[in-house]
C-alpha cells in the first residue's frame, strides 16, 4: 500500500495489530487491558478501548518524536489538508494555539491578535512573554456576536506596529464567520510577517466545495484544527499544521513536547488518524449530507415566528468573509428570552442541547454525525419553545434583565491601555482593591463579560473610569463574567 493512500490508517493498525498479537503486558497501565478496572465502568466503556488504553512500546511509536507509524499517519494528515507537515495533538487545541505562538514569538516581541481570542492565546502570551497588541474584531450590533477581523483592520494593525513579528487571528469565528484569509495572508506576508490562524472550528473546511476556504488552502504559516469538534475523533483529540517554510519546524517540534503529555492517550492518537482518513476519502460526500440537513434545519427554523437563524446572507458585512452553514446560530431575542433561558428549558423540557448559550443566541452544530431525525428533533424543540413562549409560558419568563434595555446599552469601551506584558502582569504579586475605586491601577486578571465574550481588561492593563462604569453596568444586567476569582467583582486583583 503506498505511503500516501489516504485509505490506509497506519496508527490505528499498529494498535490493533499490537492487541491481536496477544502481547503479555508488564507496561502502564495499571488496569491491563481493562482487567483490572471495576466492572462499573469497564461494562460500560467497553473491552475494545480499553484493550488500546496503550503506552508507548515498542511498534506504538512516540509522539513527541515519531519514526514509525504515527510520522506515516502525521505525513497522511497533511498529505489531506494541503500542508506541508501536519502534528497530532492530544490537549486540544489549545496545546496547538500555545505551541504556534511560542514558537512565533520571543520574550518582548509584538504579537498582533483579536481581543476575542480563545484564552489559551492569553496563556501562550503569559508563557512566551511576547506583547499583544489587540485588533478590534467587528461586532454585529443586532445580533450581538463578535465576528471576524477583516483584512483593514489586519493592515492598519501591523503600520501602527511595524516591528510585530506575528499576527493571530481566529477563523471561523464560535458562530461561524470566516475571515478573509487569503487576502490576510498577502498582507501579512508582504511585511515578512507570520500569519497563525486558530482555525478550531474549521477541521471540516478543506473537504468540501461550498464551505469556506480553510487556512492551508489560504497559505497561512500554521493553523490549528480541533478535529473533536466537527469531525470523528475523540475529545481534545487535534491537529497542526504548517505550510511553507516560514515557521522553524524545529523549534515547533521541540515546543510541542513542552506541551504534550509524554503519556498521550493512544485511542486519541487513533481517532485522529482514522478521521484524516473518513475525511479524505468520503468528507464531500459526509459534508455534503451534514450541509443539506444544516440548510433544511435553518429553513424551517427561520420559518418559525420570532426566531432567527443565521447563515450565509451575512456573507459580505463587515467581517464575515464567508459562512459555515453547518453552524446553527438560533437568535432568540425577539422571544423575549434569553438564551441562557432558551438554553435550559431546552435541555429540561425537551433533551435538546446546544453548544452554547449567550444572552440573545444558541449557538449548535450539525455535523457529519447528525441524521434528519436529530434535526427534526432540534426543530421542533424551537418551534415549541417559540409557541410556549408566545402564549407567556410562566416557566420561560424568568429573565434576568429585559433585553431591549441590555440591547439600547450595548457598546464597548475601548481597549485599555496595556502598561506591562501579560507575563509580567500574571507572574508578580498583587493586591485585592475594591473594583469600583480601581481606577489607575493595572490589572493582573482577565475579566470578561458574556455576551459578547471578548475580554474588557487583560492582565497588564490600566483600569479606567470608562472599564468600571460598563462592567458595573453590565453587571447590573445580569451579564456573567468569567476570568476574575471574585466573579461577582467586589473586588479585583492589581498590581501593588
Amino acid at each position: 500500500m503506498s505511503r500516501l493512500d489516504q485509505s490506509n490508517t497506519p496508527y490505528f493498525d499498529a494498535l490493533r495489530d499490537y492487541v491481536n498479537d496477544g502481547v503479555v503486558s508488564f507496561h502502564t497501565p495499571g488496569h491491563k487491558h481493562g482487567v483490572g478496572m471495576h466492572p462499573l465502568l469497564r461494562d460500560f466503556i467497553g473491552d475494545n478501548i480499553l484493550k488500546i488504553d496503550l503506552t508507548q512500546v515498542l511498534g506504538l511509536d512516540d509522539l513527541s518524536q515519531p519514526e514509525g507509524p504515527i510520522k506515516l499517519a502525521h505525513e497522511l494528515a497533511a498529505a489531506a489538508y494541503g500542508a506541508d507537515h501536519s502534528y497530532f495533538l492530544v490537549n486540544g487545541s489549545t496545546a496547538g494555539n500555545q505551541a504556534m505562538l511560542m514558537t512565533a514569538v520571543r520574550p518582548g516581541d509584538t504579537v498582533l491578535l483579536p481581543r476575542n481570542s480563545h484564552k489559551s492565546a492569553l496563556s501562550a502570551l503569559i508563557l512566551s512573554g511576547a506583547r499583544p497588541v489587540y485588533l478590534k474584531p467587528e461586532l454585529d450590533h443586532e445580533l450581538f456576536v463578535d465576528h471576524a477581523v477583516t483584512p483593514a483592520t489586519v493592515e492598519k494593525g501591523l503600520r501602527d506596529e511595524p516591528n510585530a513579528v506575528a499576527v493571530f487571528l481566529t477563523s471561523p469565528t464560535y458562530y461561524g464567520a470566516t475571515a478573509d484569509l487569503a487576502a490576510i495572508a498577502d498582507i501579512v506576508h508582504a511585511r515578512g510577517k507570520l500569519l497563525l490562524v486558530d482555525e478550531a472550528w474549521g477541521p471540516h473546511l478543506h473537504f468540501h466545495p461550498a464551505l469556506p476556504q480553510s487556512a492551508t488552502a489560504a497559505k497561512a504559516d500554521a493553523c490549528v484544527n480541533s478535529t473533536h469538534k466537527l469531525l470523528g475523533a475523540m475529545s481534545q483529540a487535534a491537529m497542526l499544521h504548517v505550510v511553507g517554510t516560514r515557521i522553524d519546524t524545529g523549534r515547533l517540534e521541540a515546543t510541542l513536547r513542552i506541551f504534550a503529555s509524554t503519556s498521550p492517550q493512544l485511542a486519541l492518537l487513533a481517532s485522529l488518524d482514522v478521521a484524516r482518513m473518513q475525511m479524505a476519502t468520503e468528507g464531500e460526500t459526509l459534508l455534503g449530507r451534514a450541509l443539506a440537513l444544516a440548510r433544511d434545519a435553518r429553513a424551517r427554523l427561520n420559518a418559525i415566528p420570532g426566531i432567527y437563524c443565521m447563515g450565509p446572507e451575512q456573507i459580505g458585512r463587515p467581517g464575515v468573509a464567508g459562512y459555515d452553514e453547518t453552524r446553527i446560530v438560533v437568535h432568540v431575542r425577539e422571544l423575549g428570552m434569553t438564551g441562557y433561558d432558551a438554553d435550559r428549558i431546552l435541555r429540561e423540557r425537551y433533551k435538546v442541547q446546544f453548544d452554547l448559550a449567550d444572552h440573545f443566541n444558541l449557538v449548535g452544530t450539525i455535523t457529519i454525525g447528525d441524521t434528519e431525525r436529530s434535526v427534526d428533533a432540534l426543530v421542533s424543540a424551537i418551534a415549541a419553545l417559540a409557541k410556549g413562549r408566545s402564549i407567556g409560558d410562566g416557566e420561560q419568563a424568568e429573565l434576568g434583565v429585559p433585553v431591549s434595555r441590555h440591547r439600547d446599552a450595548y457598546s464597548l469601551p475601548p481597549i485599555p491601555v496595556a502598561v506591562v506584558t501579560p507575563r509580567e502582569a500574571f507572574l508578580s504579586d498583587y493586591v485585592e482593591v475594591p473594583f469600583i475605586e480601581s481606577a489607575g491601577r493595572i490589572c493582573v486578571e482577565v475579566i470578561t463579560p458574556y455576551p459578547p465574550g471578548i475580554p474588557i481588561l487583560c492582565p497588564g492593563e490600566r483600569i479606567t473610569d470608562e472599564t468600571i462604569d460598563y462592567l458595573t453596568r453590565e453587571l447590573r444586567a445580569g451579564i456573567h463574567i468569567q476570568g476574575p476569582v471574585d466573579d461577582s467583582l467586589r473586588t479585583v486583583r492589581v498590581l501593588p
